[in-house]
């Protein structure tokens, strides 16, 4: 059997990748990459050629089964997300699973590096010994349970947020928890990156003076 290695990508800024990232994306056989496109800048600007397959989130059971397949055929596969760690907000789970049902005694090594949640994590100021990570909030239904749960939590809560919902987030934040602070980055390791601290409050007004674009990781704290 061969080797699926998971392997973390940068989040913003190509200098974070670590050199065994780069050995491991040099030396497999096939990389399986959310966004393909995405994937080879990252690999184009490190001149790495290995050939790419597509694996994301509407990805059928036949790509589970192909995964599967090459993997018999003693093929070592590299597992990367667009960006940050694969399995964190991701689709990687959901690979890894399955082929442990198949496969229990199936090779899965971890390549570790950037992650957004640990990046905010780092700057926040705050004691993070204990905290509660949420993903992103659904999209349509169970919005409201899920400020509830955030309000409730007695630890530190990370969730990401997309550019087109952070101010709407925000808000209904505001309705569950109107007195928590927060530490909201946008563009983590990137040209633009941006942290605003404070009550819900004083950072919807800092971010009204800001053209709001990038993905958000938010912290949301009791105060």
């Amino acid at each position: 059997m061969g080797t699926l290695f998971v392997v973390a990508t940068p989040i913003g800024n190509l200098n974070d990748i670590t050199h065994r990232a780069l050995e491991t994306l040099q030396e497999a056989d096939f990389i399986l990459a959310e966004d393909t496109r995405v994937t080879k800048k990252l690999l184009s600007h490190y001149g790495i050629a290995t050939p790419q397959l597509s694996y994301h989130q509407h990805s059928k059971d036949k790509v589970q089964e192909k995964v599967l397949e090459l993997l018999s055929e003693g093929k070592n596969l590299a597992l990367v997300t667009d960006a940050g760690t694969p399995g964190v907000s991701d689709p990687g789970n959901e690979l890894i699973s399955f082929l442990l049902s198949t496969n229990p005694a199936i090779s899965i090594v971890p390549v570790p590096g950037p992650s957004a949640l640990t990046a905010l994590a780092s700057i926040a100021g705050i004691g993070m010994d204990r905290f509660l990570f949420l993903g992103y909030p659904p999209s349509k239904r169970g919005r409201k349970k899920f400020f509830e749960e955030v309000a409730s939590s007695p630890h530190p809560v990370v969730f990401y947020e997309s550019p087109h919902r952070i101010q709407k987030s925000l808000e209904e934040l505001r309705d569950a928890a109107p007195n928590c602070s927060l530490v909201v980055a946008k563009e983590l390791t990137k040209v633009f990156e941006t942290v605003w601290r404070g009550s819900i409050d004083e950072v919807l007004k800092k971010m009204d003076n800001n053209k709001v674009r990038g993905e958000f990781a938010v912290l949301v704290a009791k105060s």
